[in-house]
């Protein structure tokens, strides 16, 4: 009798023991990744980064990463380079109707900002078997990703040495990439689609639209872009500090197209200054007399119909060698102020295929 009862608690004891062990698996399974996460962040060559905790979600298959920081080691401001304070990784379930198991990632609030001065150190020369932090960040999704979403983001470009300092950011960003596994529609050539807004400096309105492929060692895109009613004064500390030159009013629109096939790069770059007014009441003589002589060329080139400054300035070229038609860009500002006025929209002439071609 004494040995049955031993067994028939045996019975019940080693479940519970087995229960008991997962639970305490459950508990300590964030306290595990997040030690995985922050030793991977500390293996990158030349930058530190740090979690501050991690949430596991296992009844959907997903962990969230919350206050995620990268820097440089020898940067010259604690201004991270990436903060991300809130992203959730989960298995994308609709996929997994169609076969396939793959990642999306939902970012809120994250900020990429690029610090001139901590970005230009020593630790760029340093070639190491690690490809850069990009990989690194890649490695901690378990799955493939195929949805990417961020909802309020933030990038900027940031020069500190500047006086007064350089602050160039594009805010509200909101961007979803899909299917970027190409897990659906595999016979499209570009078969993942791209869209962004955003608000940029000076209040401009930021818009991307495009297509991509993103399997293959240099992803193929054909994508449009248009920053459209940024006020001008909002440049003045770059274009002071870059040109001499200070913005007293006006608008400042770009629109890009640009397509990549097998790394070979076509498309354009169209700026426009709209009714921009040069020469601050408080600059010196020396500034007065420049801007007054940019003032002048400008009043020469300028459409006076539609008070727009433009060119047109196509680029071309391998990646690693991408260059700038001089000679047009030239003849697009006498183009726009003496023949006919570039219009504020891209000019729909930048086709995947355009870039494809060249490289035939």
């Amino acid at each position: 009798m004494n040995k049955k009862h031993f067994y028939r608690k045996k019975r019940y004891i080693i479940p519970f023991i087995i229960i008991i062990l997962l639970i305490g698996f459950r508990i300590y399974l964030p306290t595990l990744v997040k030690h995985y996460v922050n030793k991977s962040l500390s293996e990158i060559p030349g930058y530190y980064g740090h979690v501050e905790s991690i949430d596991i979600a296992l009844y959907r298959g997903a962990y969230g990463i919350n206050g995620l920081y990268l820097n440089k080691v020898d940067a010259e401001t604690q201004v991270p380079f990436l903060n991300f304070p809130e992203t959730d990784i989960s298995v994308e379930w609709k996929s997994l109707f169609k076969g396939r198991v793959v990642a999306e990632i939902i970012m809120n609030d994250s900020e990429l900002t690029y610090v001139f001065e901590d970005q230009n150190t020593e630790t760029d020369t340093i070639e190491t078997e690690e490809e850069d932090w990009t990989k690194v960040l890649t490695d901690l999704v378990p799955l493939s990703i195929n949805h990417f979403e961020l909802h309020n983001g933030k990038l900027a470009f940031v020069q500190i040495s500047a006086d007064p300092n350089i602050d160039l950011s594009v805010e509200k960003l909101e961007l979803t990439a899909d299917n970027l596994r190409n897990v659906v529609e595999k016979e499209r050539v570009l078969p993942s689609p791209i869209h962004a807004t955003g608000t940029s400096f000076g209040g401009g309105q930021v818009k991307l639209d495009g297509k991509l492929n993103l399997i293959k060692d240099i992803p193929d895109m054909d994508i449009a872009f248009s920053l459209e009613k940024a006020n001008a004064t909002a440049l003045n500390d770059f274009s002071n500090y870059y040109a001499g030159i200070d913005f007293e009013s006006g608008t400042v629109e770009l629109y890009s197209e640009l397509a990549i096939a097998d790394g070979f790069l076509k498309g354009y770059m169209k700026p426009l200054l709209i009714k921009t007014k040069l020469i601050g009441e408080e600059n010196g003589f020396l500034d007065t007399l420049w801007e007054g002589l940019v003032g002048f060329f400008k009043f020469l080139v300028k459409n006076h119909k539609t008070n727009s400054l433009a060119t047109e300035i196509p680029i071309e070229g391998d990646l690693n060698n991408v260059e700038a038609g001089v000679l047009p860009t030239i003849f697009g500002i006498f183009e726009n102020a003496w023949i006919k006025a570039f219009q504020n929209e891209t000019d729909g002439t930048i086709e995947f295929k355009d870039a494809f071609k060249e490289t035939k």
